[in-house]
């Protein structure tokens, strides 16, 4: 079949649907980049090979109804049209319906002639995930699915909603995979690993973490994820003590451990930056070697990706931005792609993930894609009045 459509068929809600194969690759993800007519300079970079837009849809926020489903869809297809190819999902958005969302998505856009290869498609496990909106019980919801068969046992769950065991990842895996049609991910993250912390000592926290990173090396080696990463929330914004945070140099050290050697494939992190949380440029709270450094430059010599979430916080900086904010970034239609124009402009930074649930917003954001970065003097400038 073409466009990666498989023979091999999974069953969804009475229908048997075809998988798409393949994986995102280095020429197609150029090719993708260079058909997207009116791309300005600097919207499209390098990340561990992929040639990805300075802008990525995401699907977190909304509520798990037909609606939304309809309208992550309409929107995720209109965005890839528009000169955006990294789709932000996770198994736990809106009870697995986000996945569900991009996996229809990603379906239309290949049966209309977007080869499935030049999208970067995410997702993300760590948090338990119901495959019911609202199970009338969680905890017999969780024993009957997870416990007793064996995925999961009571001593794996975190803070009475996180696991990441190597059965449980695999599980999620497989059930991210079916919900979004796909054979593979191209970035599988761990979802949030710091909320183990709450429980659990550093000792022990980096070696689930290196556990779990061995599970996800053995699928790549399998052919189901392409790369693997971490999404957080504090873990790479607080400062070292705190009991939240995580260093970046032993995630890398645990991903080497698991691998065998330095041929890992932990290349991707994710947390939030906006013009209100700015640690990952600003705190130098990591380590590398004798130095202390910010995350982006710890990245940047792990050789590491860095995708910031939040870029907008959840739609709290579409709008009343401070008056100077326009002067520094004059000629843009609002608040929003302001907000998002100042993250992709970041030094290093890879993309500013952006939750759009309809195709106007994605209209709106997207005319980004025609608009330059800001320059480093122009971001150095806004930059040091956001501070």
């Amino acid at each position: 079949m073409s466009n990666g459509l498989l023979q091999r068929r999974y069953f969804r809600k009475g229908l048997f649907m075809s998988l798409i194969s393949g994986h995102a690759t280095p020429d197609d993800t150029a090719g993708y980049a260079a058909r997207i007519e009116g791309a300005a300079s600097g919207h499209f970079r390098r990340a561990q090979g992929y040639t990805v837009s300075s802008i990525g849809i995401g699907t977190y926020l909304g509520e798990p109804t037909p609606v939304y489903d309809a309208g992550y869809t309409e929107a995720i297809v209109e965005a890839v049209g528009l000169g955006c190819n990294v789709v932000d999902t996770a198994s736990n958005y809106r009870f697995q319906r986000s996945e569900r969302s991009v996996g229809g998505a990603l379906r239309q856009l290949a049966e209309a002639g977007t080869p499935r290869e030049q999208i970067v498609v995410c997702s993300k496990a760590g948090f338990i995930t119901y495959e019911t909106d609202h199970p009338v019980d969680p905890r017999r919801w969780v024993a009957e699915n997870l416990i007793n068969p064996g995925i999961v046992s009571g001593g794996d769950i975190a803070a009475g909603c996180h696991c990441m065991t190597p059965d449980f990842l695999r599980h999620q895996l497989s059930q991210s995979l079916k919900n979004t049609g796909l054979e593979c991910l191209d970035v599988y993250y761990v979802h949030n690993p710091e909320t183990q912390l709450a429980e659990v000592d550093e000792k022990e926290f980096y070696a689930r973490l290196t556990r779990a990173f061995e599970a996800l090396e053995q699928e790549v080696a399998a052919g189901r994820i392409r790369y693997y990463g971490t999404a957080t929330w504090d873990a790479y914004r607080v400062e070292p003590g705190v009991q939240n945070a995580v260093s970046l140099e032993r995630v890398v050290a645990a991903a080497t451990a698991a691998s065998g050697g330095a041929n890992h494939h932990m290349r991707f992190v994710q947390l939030p930056v906006n013009l209100v949380s700015h640690e990952a440029l600003a705190a130098a709270n990591q380590r590398v070697g004798t130095e202390t450094v910010s995350l982006l430059q710890a990245a940047d010599y792990f050789g590491v990706s860095v995708m910031a979430s939040g870029s907008i916080m959840q739609g709290k900086l579409a709008g009343g931005l401070a008056a100077w904010i326009e002067q520094v970034i004059p000629g843009l239609a609002d608040d929003a792609t302001r907000a998002i124009q100042f993250v992709r402009s970041v030094p290093g930074l890879t993309s500013a993930l952006v939750g759009m649930s309809r195709a106007a917003h994605v209209r709106r954001n997207l005319e980004l894609v025609k608009v330059a970065p800001l320059t480093e003097e122009q971001f150095s400038r806004m930059f040091q009045q956001a501070r």
